[in-house]
């Protein structure tokens, strides 16, 4: 169950551009060629040494001397009190069963068992910096909070529950490449298109669309 909520939670922030366990560009119109960045995933090809220095290099970018890893739980659901139940849940798990993905305020994605809607995650356009994940009757359980820089890449993610307590953290290279690790800093892994390779270059998990 703990691997196939990660496997969910990173394809939301990939398919939807928003941002565990159970227990996430805009265009610009030019007349010339838009500059795309030149993103190489050499994860295969380069030896154990660079691999480790990439790990040590993106975990520095995400675990700063200023990361919080738990919140006071009283401040934390005091700041999101206006979240800790969807008072709309009903709608939104109609929504999310029958694949609504988007509605003029919000970006929506439902996570399935067996093809039974067990949770929710919901992106308030005019707050697209934080996703908020529900269980099926509306009880708020992580809370995503993106960089400043989102949705320009590169952009970091940081996974909450709903008591303030640090998940996840993400680096996002881009649309198709992420680095991702555990709350303790250890690496969970890099994450190429569909598939998840871990420290040692070898593939640990697939989703089915990203």
């Amino acid at each position: 169950m703990k691997r196939f909520l990660v496997i969910l939670f990173v394809l939301l922030l990939g398919k939807v551009s928003l941002a565990a366990d159970f227990d996430q560009v805009t265009q610009q119109e030019t007349t010339q060629t838009p500059l795309v960045a030149n993103i190489v995933f050499d994860w295969l090809d380069i030896n154990q040494v660079e691999r480790d220095a990439v790990i040590a290099k993106y975990k520095a970018e995400l675990f700063k001397d200023d990361t919080v890893y738990k919140y006071n739980k009283k401040e934390f659901r005091k700041d999101y009190k206006d979240f800790l139940k969807d008072s709309d849940y009903k709608r939104h798990y109609m929504l999310v069963s029958n694949d609504v993905k988007e509605t003029n305020d919000e970006n929506l994605c439902g996570f399935f068992r067996r093809n039974v809607l067990i949770s929710y995650a919901i992106q308030y356009k005019n707050d697209l910096r934080t996703v908020y994940y529900y269980n099926a009757f509306g009880k708020l359980i992580y809370v995503d909070k993106f960089s400043e820089n989102y949705p320009n890449f590169p952009y970091m993610s940081k996974q909450y529950r709903a008591n303030g307590t640090l998940v996840s953290a993400i680096y996002f290279m881009s649309h198709d490449m992420q680095y991702m690790y555990n709350k303790d800093q250890s690496f969970k892994g890099a994450w190429y298109k569909n598939k998840m390779y871990d420290n040692r270059a070898k593939q640990v998990l697939t989703r089915n669309n990203w």
